[in-house]
């Protein structure tokens, strides 16, 4: 899996994420909440399986 998500992106998605399941365990939001290991999940590995198939990349591209 070669990294898809760049850096602004990935940390709005641990942000997000962090943000929903916190307001879950909270009680502030319903139980869908917990939604949000999806992105917080996505952002901590820096790939998102979405993104090949909508052909996005915002990780920046490496020079040798």
């Amino acid at each position: 899996m070669t990294p898809n998500v760049g850096g602004i992106d990935k940390i709005l998605r641990i942000v997000v994420g962090a943000g929903l399941i916190g307001a879950t365990a909270a009680g502030l939001l319903p139980v869908w909440g917990y939604i949000g290991l999806i992105p917080l999940a996505t952002g901590l590995m820096g790939w998102c399986p979405a993104y090949p198939l909508l052909g996005i990349n915002s990780c920046p591209n490496k020079k040798d």
